[in-house]
């Protein structure tokens, strides 16, 4: 119970402070980072596989069911020993997946917690809301429920350059808006599934081809062109020759594209070389037989100088033309998968335009493919090719800022290099791809066991081989270089969110000169440690990330350990909105029915703002009316209205006619009493309303409501009435003359 008391204060600490975490997926590392921290994760729902059955459990659910507030001891206890079996001992079977899969790293703290009290904190955290939350997917957070205190370490809309696609894409456009040549960096990419850049594909084959050719012609110094490399023999027999044309129709292609490159061509006389596709199909069929050595150039002299020339002047517009090689080898790739899968290389065109149309993975869709030219001539150790993952960080995109990790790792591939065979063992350095030849013949005895190697032991090789500058003076720079203008490719379409940050791997290849080659952005770069060095390497990038996220909000001073800030742009003030300076030019009108209401000493005068300059006459023309200057007319004036008499109004106004009067409001009276009528010159009809003269009679005149006849109705015709007036005259003579 003792332990349970501290539980619950450290629980009610966490969540005074904000320290509440979630992490997803197995990052032993993180978890274990955060809770020393003082921190309290309330955990993920997490699915567990158990060879071929699979059930979905939700931790907060499994520790509430054995949990519960105003539990007993006995209850408390049952949860902090579950039995055998029982769905509480989750992390005993993540204990076992993990072992299957060889993850002996992440069992490591996940068994250092046997008594499951963090499942018991985790309940306790259940209705709050994680401060820091960290994810191997961005599907997995509900971005539009986040508030802003809330970290997350990922941001929406990166797939603009954490994908083959997107990169491809958004690098063709970088020059535009931001000032770098992505040709100098990145190895030139075209997309198949697009109709326009699948052409540009084609004639950049075709026009490397010629490349080819023009390296290929003998007596070429090694520095302007061609160099064979250790691992591609010399021909060992004679072959035959090649048409002495195909060198001339080479030549001329790579004029043509001097010309381009040059704008040359905007305003040359010169006839243009129309090539049809039939001329580039017998073009490649030789070139084919001559790169495959079987068939050889024999060039003249004059064409020996002309291409050693003509290579100097295209290497200094085309930075890849070093790199290129010989064999004109592409690598096809998924636009959106990862870890080598779906990778092949090839050097036929027929080959790769047909490739992403029959390959039989059924998660790639044949229009999401790119083709990108092949390092043809990289760094090799121990005969062997190598690339180089590089962590960045970005913590915000408004402003970019980003942070480059000092350390890396190197990774081999397991079998020596070689152009001629293009198995993945020889040219994918991806660890899921090379483990499975770890265990093959052929491979150089210096080659580390676990095929990586940490910066550090990369920069000692550089140091022996006679490279000891390149790392600080081409490598490093052009790394930086090339993660700048790759963020800045895709920062358009990334939905910033302030508190979100992500940590991002770059892989790079090199060339023979120590040139960084970017060959692609990963997003949730894996954390799972497959040798010692990225056991190392990999908990101290997530140490270093809490230092940078977390420490450095209180304070910007703290230590953030091998992260180096290397880009943050200026803030550019937005100046204040002070409206418009706006003028108003014209003449001052009244509405005319308003100028007939208004006495004429009210009324505006009507004089313009601008008194206008009258043109003068003619010299010797009779003036209009008189030899004085012109006189502006007055505007006219309005006549005054005349007045026009109030009519007196009446208190009792005689009355010629019957008038309706205004509705009374209804008056409660007694039921009347029925009379007999004493006229019996009338029928017993209601009697019209009648209207007293006001000067004789003063009494209210009672308007009595007409009867209801049932229907059908007998009309019967009313005898002629005499004027109310008469009538009433009539009726007081009649009743004096009884009287009396």
């Amino acid at each position: 119970m003792e332990l349970l008391k501290r539980a619950r204060e450290h629980v009610n600490e966490a969540i005074k402070e904000k320290k509440i975490f979630s992490v997803q997926g197995p990052y032993p590392v993180m978890r274990k980072l955060l809770r020393a921290r003082g921190w309290v994760e309330k955990k993920f729902s997490t699915t567990i596989k158990v060879g071929s059955r699979s059930a979905q459990q939700d931790t907060k659910k499994v520790v509430e069911e054995k949990v519960e507030d105003g539990g007993g001891e006995e209850q408390w206890e049952a949860a902090l020993h579950p039995e055998p079996g029982s769905a509480s001992c989750w992390t005993q079977c993540w204990v076992k997946i993990l072992e299957e899969e060889e993850e002996q790293e992440e069992v490591q703290w996940y068994a250092e917690d046997p008594d499951g009290i963090h499942d018991i904190m985790s309940a306790m955290v259940r209705d709050h809301m994680p401060t820091f939350i960290w994810t191997s997917r961005c599907s997995a957070v509900r971005y539009w429920q986040l508030q802003d205190h809330q970290m997350v370490n990922h941001f929406t809309g990166t797939r603009a350059f954490t994908t083959k696609e997107g990169l491809c894409v958004n690098l063709q456009n970088l020059p535009s808006f931001y000032q770098a040549d992505p040709t100098t960096f990145f190895p030139r990419c075209y997309r198949l599934g697009d109709e326009d850049e699948r052409q540009s594909f084609i004639e950049d084959f075709h026009l490397t081809a010629a490349h080819s050719l023009l390296k290929l012609a003998p007596r070429i110094p090694r520095g302007a062109g061609h160099h064979t490399p250790q691992s591609m023999p010399l021909p060992a027999g004679p072959a035959s020759p090649s048409p002495p044309e195909l060198l001339e129709k080479a030549l001329q292609v790579c004029r043509m594209q001097l010309d381009r490159l040059e704008h040359r061509d905007i305003e040359s006389d010169s006839p243009v070389l129309h090539v049809t596709d039939a001329d580039w199909d017998h073009f490649l069929h030789e070139y084919y037989r001559v790169v495959n050595e079987q068939a050889r150039l024999e060039p003249s002299v004059r064409q020996q100088e002309q291409c050693r020339a003509l290579l100097q002047k295209l290497q200094g517009r085309l930075p890849q033309l070093h790199m290129e090689g010989i064999h004109n080898l592409w690598i096809i790739k998924p636009g959106a998968m990862s870890r080598g899968r779906g990778i092949t290389c090839s050097a036929r065109l027929e080959e790769m335009l047909k490739l992403p149309g029959k390959h039989a993975a059924p998660s790639v869709q044949p229009g999401r493919w790119v083709v990108q030219k092949y390092v043809e001539r990289p760094l090799l150790i121990f005969g062997t090719k190598i690339d180089l993952r590089q962590w960045l960080l970005v913590t915000d995109w408004n402003p970019l800022t980003l942070w480059f990790y000092r350390d890396s790792y190197v990774r081999f591939c397991s079998q020596p290099f070689s152009l001629h065979h293009l198995h993945a063992s020889r040219h994918l350095c991806n660890v899921s791809i090379q483990k499975q030849w770890r265990k093959a013949g052929g491979r150089h005895p210096n080659l580390p066991r676990d095929l990586i190697w940490s910066s550090h032991q990369f920069q000692l090789h550089l140091q022996q081989v006679g490279r000891r500058e390149a790392w600080e003076n081409v490598i490093v720079p052009g790394m930086k270089e090339a993660v700048v203008a790759a963020l800045h490719s895709g920062r358009e379409l990334v939905r910033d969110r302030k508190g979100s940050f992500e940590l991002y791997g770059a892989d790079f290849m090199f060339g023979e000169d120590c040139q960084p080659w970017l060959l692609e952005i990963n997003v949730s770069p894996t954390m799972a440690p497959c040798s010692a060095v990225t056991r190392r390497l990999c908990a101290a990038v997530q140490r270093d990330i809490l230092r940078v996220v977390l420490d450095r909000r209180e304070n910007p001073g703290c230590s953030t350990g091998a992260f180096e800030l290397i880009y943050k742009e200026p803030i550019v003030p937005v100046p204040p909105s002070l409206g418009l300076n706006l003028v108003v030019e014209g003449y001052s009108l009244m509405k005319p029915q308003l100028q007939k209401q208004q006495p004429q000493d009210k009324l505006p005068t009507m004089l313009p703002l601008v008194r206008p300059v009258m043109p003068k006459p003619p010299v010797g023309s009779r003036p209009f009316m008189n030899t004085r200057s012109p006189v502006m007319p007055k505007p006219p004036v309005v006549p005054r209205p005349p007045r026009v008499a109030k009519p007196l109004m009446q208190k009792h106004p005689m009355v010629t006619k019957p008038l309706i009067e205004p509705k009374r409001p209804a008056v409660l009276r007694p039921p009347a009493i029925s009379k007999q009528l004493t006229d019996t010159r009338l029928p017993a009809l209601p009697r019209p309303p009648v209207l007293s003269n006001p000067l004789m009679d003063s009494r209210p005149t009672v308007v009595p409501k007409p009867p209801v006849v049932p229907k059908p109705l007998t009309i019967i015709k009313r005898p002629t009435v005499t004027k109310p007036l008469e009538r009433d005259q009539a009726s007081s003579g009649a009743q004096a003359s009884g009287g009396t």
